[in-house]
């Protein structure tokens, strides 16, 4: 019997974020997998403050800033929202 390899069936969920490289953002996911996206693709992440970063909530099945207008979910961070939508 083969065993179905990869993330599949699994769903993406956010279990930190972290901002150890400039201009980038980490995203480290339930399931191990860490996601560096660029902040210059969330410019409202890059709006918040940089002493502010690490201040985020997660909701529903997103993250945000006391700063941030809105929340950044992680369909948006893997980037194919058609393929990862939940």
């Amino acid at each position: 019997m083969y065993k179905i390899e990869g993330y599949w069936d699994v769903v993406p969920e956010i279990k930190k974020v972290t901002f150890t490289i400039r201009g980038k953002m980490n995203v480290i996911l339930t399931d191990g997998r860490v996601v560096t996206v660029p902040l210059s693709a969330f410019p409202s992440i890059k709006k918040v403050k940089p002493s502010e970063r690490n201040k985020y909530y997660l909701i529903g099945g997103g993250i945000t800033w006391d700063s941030c207008p809105e929340v950044i979910h992680i369909e948006q961070i893997l980037g194919n929202y058609n393929n990862y939508r939940h």
